[in-house]
């Protein structure tokens, strides 16, 4: 496996921005990967993902997702939306030092004219109640149309710290 992730883009946050866009989605590759860690957050909000085209989010009402959440303080639950301005991939507890939100997304159909989608695996922790929930599922843009990248942002505040990196997976 060493060497399959070729890096592609990358943004490091150390001061508030309200948006985090990683791009260069081309045909190279069939499927790009998503990973971010540490984001941390001016206000406790919703962690979205739209998807750019020619370098610019899409904010039209054509996401849809779902997915299992995981909690360690109470049972499992089931969130999903449809025809959303953007795709909830993870929650951000707000101006706290310990609380992070980490995620990693796969992209398939990207560059191609057809849905692009993804699977989400995020994890964040809360120190303050302790709990730790993990959500899994995915989410597309019904749209049939190539995408060139991706752009992180919040429902609310702004994102003040995080790494953020776009890699392709290197064909076998």
């Amino acid at each position: 496996m060493a060497g399959s992730l070729i890096k592609i883009d990358e943004e490091i946050v150390t001061s508030a921005v309200a948006s985090v866009s990683l791009l260069g989605i081309d045909s190279t590759y069939d499927v790009y990967m998503v990973s971010y860690v540490g984001l941390r957050a001016s206000t406790g909000a919703d962690v979205n993902i739209r998807v750019t085209k020619s370098g610019t989010a899409q904010s039209d009402s054509e996401y849809d997702r779902a997915y299992k959440q995981l909690r360690s303080d109470t049972t499992f639950g089931n969130s999903s939306a449809t025809n959303q301005t953007s795709i909830q991939i993870g929650y951000s507890g707000g101006n706290n030092e310990t609380y992070e939100n980490n995620n990693t997304l796969y992209l398939f159909n990207f560059p191609t004219a057809e849905y692009s989608f993804m699977t989400i695996e995020s994890v964040r922790s809360d120190p303050s109640a302790p709990t730790i929930v993990g959500d899994t599922g995915g989410g597309v843009h019904t749209v049939g149309s190539a995408s060139d990248g991706v752009s992180i942002l919040l429902s609310s505040g702004n994102i003040t710290a995080g790494q953020f990196v776009l890699y392709g997976l290197k064909k076998a």
